[in-house]
């Protein structure tokens, strides 16, 4: 009797949660997942399981061979926190002030280890090789990708999967898209040099404030304007600094903000635009400016039969209820650096805690997601694994392997 994935993923889900809530409560930011990246590392040794850290950082990198000869399969996951105070009233409440896991990159870490421990219990009945990406700083550009890319994380990778745990949507659901799925994200800093002075003499100063004002109100045209309206697109300001004393007419601004595009052509248009809007909105106030435009992640591109092959594997998964075609998301991911080097996919996972209609978003303080959704994504993500390996093998094979 061959093994099964499935079964062995159902009697490892207590583990999961577990380890998914010890990441909770222990969160490091970007590029400062030290201790994180030792505790997966660990978890890898202690299963004989050939692995390596420091890979492009602070990344750590696990291989399963299986008895049979076959492709090779790379699964994705990753482990950095954000900035943000917990405010959640659970027992697994993060013990970092300021930090916490408000994106379920913690239940993405626990996923993908379980599912590493599973596949390694059943490797002599499996074919070919599972590469395990545990990615750090995904949150904050320039990202972990490129540097575990560039210190070989895909070298003979043929495809790649990965999955984010979408507390938005039902558990039991599972979202793809082919193409386009999420943004590239662009951040721009811009500085306005007026010419200070008494808030009762404005006639005597060239008002930064007033400037930088306006330009936040001309910078809506681009989009609303300039830009292809069957173009999706983005341009928000999201920082407005200045002197604030309440009778001092401020000689400087600054403005902070983001883009989000999907195709090349808009992101390059934007910026251009960008700085057209700046110059002549300072040139009517007689301030100068400086600007600057940061290039941030690609946009996530799904590849279109790995994506058709995704959805044929995920729909045997006996927990998912629903697959359907997601929307554009206008949030960025660093996954698509893996794409624009080998094919793939990456879908997101219905997550939404406790069924409640307006769940918490990510990135909020209250965040929070249904851990039950980490065994569905554990088994879609191991589900494509072994069917990828085994596509001219007969459908009887594949199930022996998975249920």
């Amino acid at each position: 009797m061959k093994e099964s994935l499935f079964g062995k993923l159902d009697n490892l889900y207590e583990e999961m949660v577990d380890i998914r809530r010890y990441l909770h409560q222990h969160p490091e930011l970007s590029f400062q997942e030290v201790n994180t990246a030792a505790y997966i590392k660990s978890y890898y040794e202690k299963l004989g399981i050939e692995v390596r850290g420091n890979v492009g950082g602070n990344g750590v990198v696990a291989k399963i061979h299986g008895g049979k000869p076959g492709k090779t399969v790379a699964l994705r996951a990753d482990f950095d926190a954000l900035p943000i105070q917990d405010e959640k009233n659970v027992p697994y409440k993060s013990q970092v002030p300021g930090i916490m896991h408000a994106c379920g990159h913690d239940g993405h870490t626990a996923t993908l280890l379980v599912l590493a421990k599973a596949l390694n219990e059943m490797k002599g009945s499996l074919a070919g090789t599972y590469v395990m990406i545990h990615q750090h700083a995904e949150e904050y550009a320039p990202g972990g990708a490129i540097a575990m890319i560039e210190d070989g994380c895909l070298e003979g990778v043929d495809v790649i999967f990965g999955t984010h745990l979408w507390a938005s949507e039902p558990t039991g659901t599972v979202q793809y898209r082919i193409g386009p799925i999420m943004a590239a994200a662009d951040r721009f800093e811009i500085t306005i040099q007026g010419k200070g002075g008494h808030g009762a003499q404005p006639h005597k100063t060239n008002d930064a404030i007033v400037t930088a004002s306006q330009l936040v109100i001309n910078l809506q045209q681009i989009v609303s304007r300039r830009v292809n309206p069957t173009e999706p697109a983005v341009l928000s300001v999201g920082s407005f600094m200045a002197e604030n004393a309440f009778n001092v007419i401020a000689d400087k601004a600054k403005l902070i903000g983001t883009v989000r595009t999907f195709s090349e052509e808009a992101r390059s248009f934007i910026e251009d635009q960008l700085e057209k809007v700046i110059q002549g909105t300072c040139l009517a106030n007689d301030c100068t400016y400086d600007y600057t435009f940061f290039r941030g992640y690609p946009a996530v591109v799904n590849h279109g039969p790995e994506t058709e092959f995704l959805i044929e594997s995920v729909s045997q998964v006996p927990q998912v209820t629903k697959i359907e075609e997601s929307e554009l998301q206008m949030g960025g991911e660093d996954f698509a650096y893996y794409l624009q080097h080998v094919k793939g996919s990456f879908f997101f996972t219905g997550a939404n805690p406790n069924g409640t209609e307006a769940a918490y978003p990510h990135h909020h303080p209250k965040f929070d997601f249904d851990e039950k959704a980490m065994l569905i994504a554990a088994k879609a993500l191991g589900t494509a694994a072994i069917r990828y390996q085994n596509r001219d093998a007969s459908e009887a094979e594949f199930q022996g392997n998975l249920a």
